[in-house]
């Protein structure tokens, strides 16, 4: 009977020597390895190190940001030197006073602070006041040191009142009386300001109606009188100065001028009327260190007494001075006011920029992933696309200026725009020759994301398509580009998001400090691409270092700079969304 054993095993080979000697890890260090749980924890803490820079910085933009239109309470504090601050407290800070500041005060005044100084073992603390009323004092802010203050001094004015001008900035000060006609109407705080708020929205009214007979009727007066001008200059360059045609043309402009002189001072004489009726009605204010100050109420835009209003009210004051920032123009050197043409402006050229930026992009990547044959020249033109990806952003806009402007530009104003010249109209920055110069700084991440998702797609789902009969194009079209889509269309959200940030090409070739006007009007061809206008990015740059105090300007740093992340983040978002529209749209349609 045969036996069930199992058969005998074979023999392991002997060891070898060096195999005998060499050491051996252990189970658990092995283990580890094999799994490889040290780079989990490598990558892993550099993925949670990358997250919480990240929104560290966004926590620290938007409470920046978010704060700065809140109504903060006003100070008065008197300083052992005989001075009054009245203000606004915007920051402290802590620092050691130099020695020659001590010495400059008076021997009394510095025996108190050197005593001060001793007991904190040389250290001050110190607050930022704002203090405005920068026609008086020449400044926007001042640092007090707490050793400066004399005892019991800081306290809340129950009257202080916080006015926010149409020019120099903010006044702070005590309300005197209120003069109507030049006689005092009241001389008492609180009825003076009832009268403030039962005379100022007229007033303001008024002050919307003059603005818009300037900006409208006037300049519905002079596009009419320009445009009967340019008129009259094209018939001269065509016919000559000495032709019947001019003559008769220049006639005719002649009267219409004069007609148009007349609606013109017609329009004055309203806006005359508005400014008289106006004038009548100032508030007389003395600040901390008794100057009397004379305000008209059209030039206040908003005022409160800081100190006397509840929470609801401060909610108002937030939210109205939100909705300015986001709905009106630019005040006081850009640190105050709105930023509507700035929004408009990023919005309306990165939208451009991407339908310029897109089409090309993703035809060039066709071209170079589906037709192009591997050889020389299509690897020299791989390699360029990927150096113009490093290339300064700046030299792009030199590009743009010297290519766009004075090259095609020039062109189209001598073919089209002659009786403007020399004034250029396409033949300097503008909207559109901004926008396609991003568009030539995004195209190598379209072009490169495209590639790579083009490439994403196995070659045997072209194989089939093309085993059914289908053509290159159709199997490109029906079958590559559904599902090349999503990363195409993150190739252009990327892209976007570069050129929405740029900054420095649009310093040269059209972006500018103030454009209020928006490039849409009333008058064909309706949409002026030709325009400079104004941009998030710049205006930032503008408020932090070209502006007349940048610590001003800082709170409106970060609320632009919160609010175009916003915009750049809402622009994504959509295109992320219609992405996946198209996705589900084409990848749902292929056969």
């Amino acid at each position: 009977m045969t036996s069930l054993k199992d058969p005998p095993r074979p023999s392991a080979p002997p060891a070898r020597e060096h195999e005998l000697k060499r050491p051996r890890r252990s189970s658990a260090s092995a283990a580890l390895m094999a799994r490889g749980e040290p780079m989990v924890w490598l990558t892993g803490g550099g993925m949670a190190v990358c997250v919480a820079m990240i929104v560290a910085l966004l926590l620290f933009v938007g409470y920046q940001g978010v704060r700065t239109f809140w109504p903060v309470p006003v100070v008065r504090i008197d300083t052992i030197d005989g001075r009054s601050v009245m203000g606004e407290v915007t920051r402290h800070s802590s620092y050691q006073p130099e020695s020659y500041f001590v010495d400059a005060l008076p021997d009394a005044v510095a025996a108190q602070v050197n005593a001060r100084l001793e007991a904190s073992d040389g250290w001050a603390q110190r607050q930022l006041v704002r203090t405005g009323n920068f026609e008086l004092t020449g400044e926007h802010f001042t640092w007090v040191s707490d050793f400066e203050i004399t005892a019991d001094s800081e306290r809340l004015p129950p009257w202080a009142l916080v006015i926010e001008r149409q020019s120099w900035g903010r006044f702070y000060g005590e309300p005197l009386a209120f003069v109507i006609d030049g006689e005092v109407a009241a001389d008492q705080p609180q009825a003076v300001w009832d009268l403030f708020e039962q005379h100022h929205p007229a007033v303001r009214d008024r002050w919307a109606q003059r603005v818009a007979l300037e900006k409208d009727r006037i300049g519905h007066i002079n596009h009419q009188l320009e445009q009967r001008r340019l008129a009259l200059r094209a018939i001269e360059l065509k016919q000559g100065i000495d032709s019947q045609a001019w003559k008769d043309a220049a006639a005719e402009f002649e009267a219409f001028e004069q007609q148009q002189h007349e609606h013109f001072v017609e329009i004055r004489e309203q806006i005359a009327s508005l400014n008289e009726e106006n004038d009548r009605y100032v508030m007389r204010l003395v600040t901390a260190d008794g100057t009397e100050k004379n305000l008209p109420l059209a030039e206040v835009v908003r005022a409160y007494p800081a100190n006397r209003v509840g929470f609801g009210e401060k909610l108002g004051i937030y939210v109205s001075r939100w909705w300015e920032f986001l709905s009106d123009d630019p005040r006081e050197a850009n640190s105050e006011g709105g930023v509507l043409p700035a929004i408009f402006g990023t919005v309306t050229m990165t939208l451009l920029m991407s339908l310029a930026v897109v089409p090309f992009g993703v035809l060039a990547a066709l071209y170079l992933r589906e037709y192009a044959k591997a050889g020389p020249m299509i690897s020299a033109v791989r390699i360029a696309i990927n150096n113009l990806a490093g290339v300064p952003s700046i030299v792009f806009g030199v590009f743009g200026v010297g290519f766009f402007a004075y090259v095609v530009g020039a062109r189209i104003d001598q073919l089209l725009f002659a009786p403007k010249l020399p004034s250029p109209t396409f033949g300097t920055g503008g909207l559109l020759w901004a926008s396609l110069t991003l568009a030539l700084l995004t195209l190598p991440v379209v072009i490169i994301a495209t590639e790579e998702a083009l490439a994403a797609v196995p070659n045997s789902m072209r194989e089939g398509s093309y085993a059914c009969g289908a053509s290159k194009w159709q199997t490109i079209r029906r079958i590559v580009l559904p599902r090349a889509m999503p990363g195409i269309m993150t190739g252009s959200i990327l892209a976007m998001a570069r050129g929405a940030g740029e900054v420095a090409p649009l310093m040269l070739i059209g972006a500018v400090k103030l454009a209020p006007e928006l490039p849409i009007d009333g008058y064909f061809p309706y949409v002026h691409l030709e325009r400079s206008f104004m941009h998030l990015g710049f205006h930032i740059y503008d408020l932090g270092f070209q502006s007349q105090n940048s610590a001003a300007a800082k709170p409106m740093v970060y609320t632009t700079t919160l609010l175009l992340i916003l915009i750049i983040a809402t622009l994504n978002l959509l295109a992320i969304w219609l992405r996946g529209r198209l996705r589900r749209r084409f990848v749902g349609s292929q056969f």
